[in-house]
């Protein structure tokens, strides 16, 4: 039976990360699925957003996954929790604990965050959703407790991304509103982490608009690194995963909408199928 990683995205930012997941780890098989008719996620509600999320990794371990990676910020710190406490023991029970395996990708971020900054002063941007959720300073907390993190709310990147228009001269008056107002109070910050998945295509834009020396960090090379030594520490899971270099793209919405938009964000062409929840 194949048995791939699955990667969720409630739409297209988390082929930001399977990407550098594939370039990583490429010997084996993925099923990509974004949930591109209900995006975006960000402004909804907690318990919609677990439950959005929790049919999508339903229909990813029907497929056989036993391994999912939530590439999605607000999937991770809004629903990623309950389903690791509350439904992976009664959906895959094992002798000693969850037979099968569902990870985020703000945990993997905040283990190494601290050791890019020399002032010890972060800034996280990232959506509503994810600012509002505390996350990232809770998880920031646990392992780097000295570290001081600030957060910006940037609700209008992602329509920058998704409209095309992240390469755009428009796009300079958002970008520089929301560096200048995580910057203008706390000038000692020295490294940025890109808390969204759609963030890695305002790179350029961001860079230019950002002290020099300042270090920007994406999301897709540390989750992938991580994931690495995740599946090295628990052979039990990795045993599991098939390896024959398979990708497969799934979208709750239009196929040839996702297709378009896919092959800006993973990097090459994607075809995918459509799937009804």
């Amino acid at each position: 039976m194949n048995q791939p990683i699955g990667v969720f995205d409630s739409g297209y930012g988390g082929l930001t990360v399977l990407r550098e997941i594939v370039r990583k780890l490429p010997q084996y098989d993925y099923v990509y699925l974004g949930d591109n008719a209900r995006t975006p996620y960000g402004p909804r509600s907690f318990d919609t957003v677990y439950q959005y999320t929790l049919e999508c990794v339903r229909h990813l371990f029907d497929r056989g996954c036993r391994l999912v990676v939530l590439a999605c910020n607000t999937a991770s710190a809004k629903a990623l929790r309950n389903i690791q406490q509350l439904d992976l023991p009664v959906l895959a029970p094992g002798p000693s604990g969850p037979s099968r395996r569902v990870l985020g990708v703000i945990r993997p971020t905040t283990e190494v965050i601290g050791h890019y900054s020399r002032s010890g002063h972060v800034g996280i941007l990232a959506t509503r959703g994810t600012v509002t959720s505390g996350s990232y300073p809770v998880e920031i907390e646990k392992f780097f407790p000295g570290l001081r993190v600030y957060q910006e709310a940037c609700p209008m990147w992602v329509p920058l991304v998704e409209n095309g228009e992240y390469a755009s001269a428009g796009a300079d008056y958002f970008i520089r509103q929301h560096i200048d107002r995580l910057l203008g109070p706390a000038e000692n910050i020295d490294t940025l982490l890109l808390a969204c998945t759609h963030y890695p295509l305002l790179f350029d834009k961001i860079r230019q608009f950002t002290p020099a020396g300042t270090t920007i960090l994406t999301q897709g090379g540390i989750v992938a690194d991580r994931l690495a030594d995740y599946l090295d520490r628990h052979p039990e899971i990795d045993v599991q995963c098939s390896r024959g270099g398979e990708r497969v793209f799934l979208t709750t919405d239009s196929t040839e909408d996702f297709d378009r938009q896919a092959a800006v964000f993973y990097g090459e062409p994607v075809r995918s199928a459509h799937l009804s929840l």
